[in-house]
């Protein structure tokens, strides 16, 4: 699967250095040694549709960080999304509205904890580690999970007792505002599903372009 640029950074965390390849940049598992591919895209919405242009995140260490880069490419206060793909892993969908908080979706959040752009999206909120947070926390996302038929936690009665976190108590599978792009075509349902099926991101990705009417521009800069 063809791959955007992205950066190398040290297992030491998100201050450590990163640097790029000329070609294809890549980021570092937290716990491993493998070197692993990322893309990033920035989708701005116009009157004429999405505006779509890959991007870098060489200066993005936080949260705050990724939304500044979002602004930087809006029109009219309108809509930004930007998305993040680790190869085989995970996908994040990241909304900037104006100056309205970040609202954020990640597939599968113990797989991000795991690699050098996860602690961009996975805020103290969102993982439910802080305070009042705009987030569904662990309990509830599970039973939302539960709930749905194309959910699957688990596929026999020994797996019921299997833990549902993974390193740093981070919470395995889709975490974050699911209702995110409904007003766009893609339902929270269909976001979720997308999530269940993340071992290939780019493809869910891919669809949630499509959803869009951007598809074969989001290829395009791939």
């Amino acid at each position: 699967m063809p791959v955007g640029r992205s950066e190398q950074r040290a297992a030491s965390g998100a201050g450590a250095a990163r640097p790029r390849s000329p070609e294809i940049a890549y980021g570092r598992d937290h716990l491993g040694e493998s070197l692993v591919a990322y893309f990033a895209a920035v989708l701005a919405r116009t009157e004429d549709g999405w505006d779509v242009s890959e991007t870098e995140l060489d200066s993005v260490e936080t949260l705050a960080d990724l939304a500044d880069l979002a602004r930087e490419s809006a029109q009219d206060d309108d809509t930004v999304l930007v998305f993040i793909e680790q190869e085989d892993a995970w996908f994040a969908v990241v909304r900037v509205d104006g100056e309205e908080d970040p609202r954020i979706f990640v597939s599968d959040a113990a797989a991000a904890a795991r690699s050098s752009y996860g602690d961009v999206v996975l805020t103290e909120e969102l993982v439910g580690r802080a305070g009042d947070s705009e987030f569904d926390d662990i309990d509830s996302l599970v039973d939302e999970l539960e709930e749905s038929e194309d959910a699957e936690l688990s596929d026999s009665d020994d797996d019921e007792d299997a833990p549902l976190t993974g390193p740093g108590g981070v919470p395995v599978g889709p975490l974050g505002d699911a209702e995110l792009l409904a007003e766009f075509g893609v339902a929270a349902p269909a976001l979720l599903e997308l999530a269940d099926e993340a071992a290939a991101p780019g493809d869910a990705l891919s669809e949630i372009a499509d959803a869009l009417g951007c598809a074969e521009v989001l290829e395009a800069v791939r």
